[in-house]
């Protein structure tokens, strides 16, 4: 069963296509990272899934019922609002408690948890501008423990944060695909991918493979994603392709 479906999605800014005819499922349950050379079109593709980014073609369908929390990349996040570790993270109730929604001790309780579980404690009520790169991705992570989503999305989440943090947020993300959920995430380094992610989209623009890691990150199709990339017309308009 599928959790999500890409029918010839092309997704791109200003009628600019940066992602081409993609079609695949992604399967529920999975874990699953997408990789490819610098400008392969790896986050546009998780704004598109997110619904952040509306199809310039094609479509993208969520498994009925379910619920999706998506993770940008930390360079997109205004650190500068005034709030604390604690609100920030309480948030992820949203869904649930409406913005306005008052935190009672039940709420209260999974907001302490989902700190805990992070390493964060003691953190509460600092200011989320003092935080180092890690804590913050600490902190939007106990965020996403409280979403409670069926389908979880992550832009780079361990780029520019310590060995440590990179390792304890691995582990969550072994546990959530340990309670079935879905995980897809946007990954630069290799050897991460090739040790904790069974299955592995390669961009560049389009599919170069998609599949079993081991498979699809051969020295081949390596080489493949990034001459594509490399001869990728940034201004070319979207084009159309022939029925098979």
């Amino acid at each position: 069963m599928s959790a999500i479906r890409l029918t010839d999605l092309t997704l791109g800014y200003d009628r600019h296509p940066a992602v081409h005819h993609l079609s695949g499922e992604i399967e529920a349950g999975s874990l699953t990272a997408i990789v490819g050379p610098n400008g392969a079109g790896k986050s546009t593709l998780l704004k598109g899934i997110a619904g952040a980014l509306a199809p310039l073609s094609g479509g993208v369908a969520l498994a009925k019922g379910k619920q999706l929390a998506y993770l940008p990349q930390s360079a997109d996040l205004d650190r500068s609002f005034p709030i604390h570790v604690y609100d920030l993270v309480a948030m992820g109730l949203w869904n649930r408690a409406g913005i306005f929604g008052r935190i009672g001790a039940s709420a209260a309780h999974k907001i302490e948890h989902a700190i805990a579980a992070v390493g964060l404690t003691g953190f509460e009520r600092r200011p989320i501008g003092t935080l180092s790169g890690g804590q913050m991705q600490r902190a939007l992570f106990a965020r996403l423990l409280l979403q409670d989503a069926d389908v979880i999305l992550l832009d780079e989440p361990f780029t520019a944060i310590d060995a440590r943090t990179t390792a304890d947020l691995l582990e969550l993300v072994r546990r959530w695909h340990g309670e079935s959920r879905t995980v897809v995430a946007v990954l630069h380094d290799i050897e991460t991918v090739r040790q904790a992610f069974p299955q592995t989209l390669l961009l560049a623009r389009e599919a170069v493979a998609w599949g079993e890691t081991a498979t699809v990150l051969t020295p081949e199709n390596l080489l493949k994603a990034r001459r594509m990339v490399e001869a990728f017309d940034s201004h070319a308009v979207p084009c159309q392709r022939d029925a098979a």
